[in-house]
């Protein structure tokens, strides 16, 4: 017969995934129900004690995480328990066999978790829930490589999170954070890092030692400058900085000037790596390629990013601006209380973050 059949080994590969996960998500039950039926199953199956690895209550109406969940169940890898309405996590948490704990979007507070989580959990998300502190019981887990804390009420990172050494991806957006720690660059393994949505109005230069990082997402801060040292991230390929006043004069500017003829042929050089002396061309283009290497206020130094940021978000969600250039910024000593008129200066303090986007 013609058309897609399904492999044996597929079937089989679906009957054991079948066989792994128990998925009681949005069934309308509150904790009573729930322990109910993972009873039921345990009784029904005589090796599920075993056998069950994913256990998926989400979006139920569960006050509580049922009993069995955490004890019944001999070797629980993943608890998915989010989008409930979840006021504590159990104490059994501690000794679950874990390596991922989802509570996500439920009222979990600083003081309803438990003392400790298992030492074999590598992600844990709490993102959506009403913590006011960041846990003090993470800076015991060794073995975390995700932790997500977004959208809760954290208002400062503890210096001692450098002791969660082995963290890939952190994300506290949406708190109330008015600066980062410099131990946050002890993280030398981070990959991604969210910071957006909080009250940030600087960043530590030691985030210039994350030499692992792709992603760092900054929007939505009170950013006015960006620490000179940022230049070493050599593997970042993604930088979200719209809705902070560092860039929201830039964009303006942007949006009504488009690259003029001597920047297109910058960018052909740097874009290519194209070798060359100071006789191979125009003059002017040599001058500009030396110029992104300094603000436009030679008092400063400035920012300059020697590597190629591919996307560099600006505006909205759906990247309206994502401008693989390299990115110049000036540096706290150009922007803060610096006024070109009243110290004289021939260029205008409007013209600080103006151009230099050379790719």
């Amino acid at each position: 017969m013609e058309g897609f059949t399904t492999s044996d080994s597929d079937s089989c590969d679906g009957e054991l995934h079948a066989l792994r996960t128990m998925d009681l998500s949005r069934s309308g039950l509150d904790e009573a129900e729930a322990e109910r039926r993972l009873r039921d199953r345990l009784h029904g199956d005589a090796h599920a004690r075993e056998n069950v690895e994913n256990l998926i209550l989400s979006d139920n109406r569960l006050r509580a995480v049922p009993d069995s969940a955490t004890t019944r169940f001999a070797n629980l890898r993943v608890l998915d328990v989010s989008g409930n309405r979840l006021k504590r996590l159990p104490e059994s948490l501690s000794s679950c066999p874990l390596t991922s704990l989802i509570a996500r979007n439920n009222g979990l507070r600083s003081d309803a978790l438990p003392k400790a989580f298992s030492p074999t959990i590598k992600e844990l998300n709490l993102s959506g829930n009403d913590l006011a502190d960041f846990p003090p019981q993470l800076l015991h887990m060794a073995s975390l490589k995700y932790l997500y804390l977004g959208g809760n009420k954290i208002d400062a990172i503890p210096a001692d999170v450098s002791r969660i050494s082995g963290l890939t991806v952190l994300s506290v957006s949406g708190n109330r954070l008015a600066e980062v720690p410099e131990s946050l660059g002890q993280l030398t393994w981070l990959q991604v890092l969210v910071l957006s949505d909080n009250q940030l109005e600087s960043l530590p230069a030691a985030i210039a030692n994350l030499k692992h990082l792709k992603s760092l997402l900054l929007h939505k801060n009170r950013l006015r400058t960006l620490p000179p040292e940022i230049v070493a991230l050599r593997c970042l390929t993604e930088l979200s900085l719209r809705d902070n006043p560092l860039v929201v004069r830039f964009v303006s500017d942007m949006t009504h000037n488009p690259p003029s003829l001597l920047e297109l042929a910058a960018r052909v050089v740097k874009q290519h790596a194209v070798p060359f002396t100071a006789a191979d061309l125009p003059q002017s283009i040599v001058r500009y390629l030396d110029s992104a290497h300094h603000c436009v206020n030679p008092k400063c130094r400035g920012v300059f990013f020697d590597n190629r940021v591919e996307h560099i978000k600006f505006v909205d969600f759906c990247g309206k601006y994502r401008i693989p250039l390299l990115q110049y910024l000036c540096s706290s000593k150009c922007v803060a209380g610096f006024n070109a008129s009243r110290r004289g200066l021939d260029r205008p303090d409007h013209q600080m973050m103006k151009k230099v986007l050379l790719g």
